[in-house]
C-alpha cells in the first residue's frame, strides 16, 4: 500500500496515475483543506465525506477498519491528519510526499521501504529515496536519484502566456467567501470572493479553474484562485498535464526501488 501525503491537485493527479496502474493507495490532508482546484481534489472527501476524480472514487477514512472497508469497495480512502498520525497507523509500504510545501516539513528517508518526495526542500538519499521535479519545462516529471529538484522560483508556470497574473491572493487576513464557483467564465478586475469586507478580484479574464471553498481562515497574500486563460472549462474537471507528468514519474522510482502489490 502506497501512503501519499496531500490530498490537493497534485497529489490527486498522482493518484489517478497510480490508481489506474493498480496500486493500493490512502492519502492525507488538513481537516480543513486549502486546495484551490477542488473539483480534481480527493481532499473533498474529507469535507463531503465522498468525492470522485476522473471517476475514481474516494472516501473519508478515520479508522484503519474504515480504510480495509473502503479498499474493498475499490476505492480511496483518505483521512485528515494534521498531527501526522495516520503513518504509524497504516505502516505503508511507500510514502509519496505530496504536500507542495516546498521545504521538508516531516517526512523521513525511514518512514517507509521506498520514501518519494515532491518538489523542491527534499535531499534523494538524505530525506528520501527518490524525488520528482515539479518545476515546467525540459525536467518536469523526472525522478532524481541523487541530489533536489529545482529551488522553488516563486513564479507560477506559464499558462496561456500568464504566470502570476494568473494567481488570485487575498489582499488581507480574514475568512474567505467565494462569490464565483470553479468553472465560471470570469472577467479581468472582476470581484470573485471577499475576505471578511474586502474584495478578492482577478488580475486576468478566463475560467475560473480553482477558488477557495466558503469559510477558508487566509492571510494576506495567500493563494486563494487561479484563472485560466485558455478558457478551457473541461480542464476543471481533470488531472492537469504537469499533475499526471509528476505521477509519472513517481510511478518510475516506485517501480525502480522494486515496488510490487
Amino acid at each position: 500500500m502506497i501512503l501519499i501525503r496531500g490530498a490537493g491537485d497534485m497529489a490527486s493527479g498522482i493518484a489517478v496515475r497510480l490508481f489506474r496502474c493498480g496500486f493500493t493507495l490512502a492519502m492525507t490532508d488538513l481537516e480543513k483543506p486549502t486546495s484551490i482546484r477542488r473539483t480534481v481534489c480527493f481532499s473533498e472527501a474529507i469535507l463531503h465525506g465522498v468525492c470522485s476524480v476522473e471517476n475514481i472514487t474516494a472516501e473519508r477514512a478515520k479508522t484503519k477498519a474504515d480504510a480495509e472497508g473502503i479498499w474493498a469497495r475499490g476505492h480511496i480512502p483518505v483521512f485528515a491528519d494534521d498531527g501526522g498520525t495516520v503513518l504509524s497507523l497504516l505502516r505503508p509500504a511507500a510514502v509519496v510526499d505530496a504536500r507542495l510545501a516546498k521545504v521538508n516539513i516531516d517526512t523521513h528517508i525511514t518512514d517507509a521501504p521506498i520514501v518519494i518526495a515532491v518538489g523542491p526542500g527534499f535531499t534523494a538519499g538524505q530525506d528520501c529515496h527518490a524525488v520528482v521535479e515539479t518545476q515546467r519545462g525540459h525536467y518536469l516529471g523526472r525522478a532524481i536519484y541523487t541530489g533536489s529538484a529545482a529551488p522553488n522560483t516563486g513564479v507560477p508556470g506559464n499558462i496561456g502566456g500568464y504566470t502570476v497574473e494568473r494567481i488570485i491572493r487575498a489582499p488581507k487576513a480574514g475568512v474567505f467567501h467565494p462569490l464565483r464557483a470553479i468553472g465560471d467564465q470570469v472577467r479581468s478586475g472582476e470581484t470573485v470572493a471577499y475576505v471578511d469586507d474586502a474584495p478578492v478580484t482577478c488580475r486576468i479574464g478566463g475560467t475560473l479553474r480553482g477558488i477557495l471553498p466558503e469559510g477558508i481562515l487566509v492571510h494576506e497574500g495567500m493563494k486563494s484562485g487561479d484563472v485560466d486563460p485558455r478558457c478551457q472549462p473541461d480542464h476543471c474537471r481533470c488531472a492537469s498535464d504537469k499533475a499526471l507528468s509528476v505521477g509519472g514519474g513517481v510511478l518510475e522510482a516506485l517501480l525502480y526501488f522494486g515496488y510490487r502489490e
